[in-house]
């Protein structure tokens, strides 16, 4: 992959070729942007660029780097077991997967990777297996003679014991050696990580960007670009999904309309409580990648709701599908609740990421939601 491929980011481009050719490469680097900036395609060109730049053979290089085989480049992600690897899963076992998903999805997130490998029902990690095949394979020498290039992908997802199996590696690696983690979320990662690396921070992708690319690569029409752009909120993997109509968004849309819906009706009804029971259990059957996105889907719906209500319609671009009038609903999302609504949806988020019991953790959400969805806002 090349610099050239990668959508924006030329700032960041020209930072990374430059000091390279200066010679001021740090030993590990952290990338840090959210879904669908272009991190990991921004790392895997990186990565090309320090192993084919200074090589003899760059045209060999550069075939061996376009089909992710080169010898000094390595990668660790989020696995999981699954029908094909029963136990002991590390990359290594996943690698032609990886390639495959690399060539179709490079903007993809962790919730399609899952999906690639047939887990979305499961939570991928960075376990200390992963992190003991890391330090064998970077104790060997380089294979031609140049650098070495790991790239460990959503670093976010190492486990304690594999981070601290890879610290002193990260501190002092071997020379030439190049350490390349990227993260959506950094305040997930420990300290004693976050310390021995340079942060270089991504941020969202422009709407001109995003669009150019749909009409180039994609060709989606003019219009239709814009208005996608505008809806992808800087992220080009959403970008795709809505220009294939393939995009989860609408199941998500359902689900939430559903779950509204019914909180508004169960406040002081009993029997409509057992449809918020029927509601979570139906949430809690999706794997737990799903159930986290619905969450942010959640928050997302909730935030566009509060800047119509407050009239900045200018920056609202949601679109429901099934005809919920979003004007109608923003009323009921004021600065009485808007804060109380995001805190409890960021803690279902944090308890299903640390394995709570999903029908408990969305029943609970939804009771609280139908207090919060009826309390009036104060006036000053």
């Amino acid at each position: 992959m090349l610099f050239n491929q990668i959508i924006g980011q030329d700032h960041i481009k020209k930072h990374l070729q430059k000091s390279a050719e200066n010679g001021r490469i740090p030993h590990a680097q952290l990338f840090v942007g959210k879904e669908g900036c272009g991190t990991l395609p921004m790392a895997i060109a990186y990565a090309q660029f320090l192993l084919c730049n200074f090589s003899e053979n760059a045209d060999a290089c550069t075939i061996k780097c376009n089909k992710l085989q080169h010898p000094d480049l390595h990668f660790a992600f989020p696995v999981t077991t699954n029908d094909s690897v029963k136990k002991h899963a590390v990359s290594n076992l996943f690698l032609e997967d990886w390639r495959d998903f690399i060539a179709t999805q490079p903007y993809g997130s962790l919730f399609n990777w899952l999906q690639h490998i047939g887990v979305e029902n499961k939570q991928g990690l960075i376990g200390v297996d992963e992190a003991e095949a890391v330090v064998k394979k970077l104790r060997l020498k380089s294979y031609e003679g140049g650098f070495k290039v790991m790239i460990i992908w959503m670093a976010e997802k190492m486990n304690i014991a594999a981070a601290n199996k890879l610290l002193k590696l990260i501190e002092e690696p071997p020379e030439k050696t190049v350490f390349l983690l990227i993260t959506e979320n950094e305040e997930q990662i420990i300290n004693t990580i976050k310390s021995r690396c340079q942060a270089l921070h991504f941020p969202a992708l422009s709407e001109q960007d995003i669009a150019n690319s749909l009409i180039v690569n994609n060709q989606v029409a003019d219009n239709e670009a814009t208005k996608i752009a505008h809806q992808a909120e800087g992220n080009y993997n959403k970008a795709l999904h809505l220009s294939q109509n393939d995009s989860n968004d609408l199941v998500f849309e359902e689900w939430f309309i559903t779950w509204i819906r019914t909180a508004f009706k169960a406040k002081g009804n009993a029997a409509v409580v057992e449809q918020l029971i029927s509601w979570s259990d139906t949430i809690a059957k999706s794997g737990r990648e799903t159930q986290k996105r619905f969450l942010d889907y959640c928050l997302q719906f909730f935030r566009q709701a509060l800047l119509m209500n407050y009239k900045s319609d200018q920056l609202v671009f949601m679109e429901t599908k099934s005809g919920f009038n979003l004007s109608k609903f923003a009323p009921f999302v004021h600065s009485g609740n808007i804060i109380e609504i995001e805190k409890e949806i960021s803690e279902a988020i944090y308890h299903i990421e640390r394995n709570g019991n999903a029908k408990i953790i969305m029943l609970d959400l939804s009771m609280k939601l139908t207090r919060f969805l009826h309390k009036k806002e104060e006036t000053v």
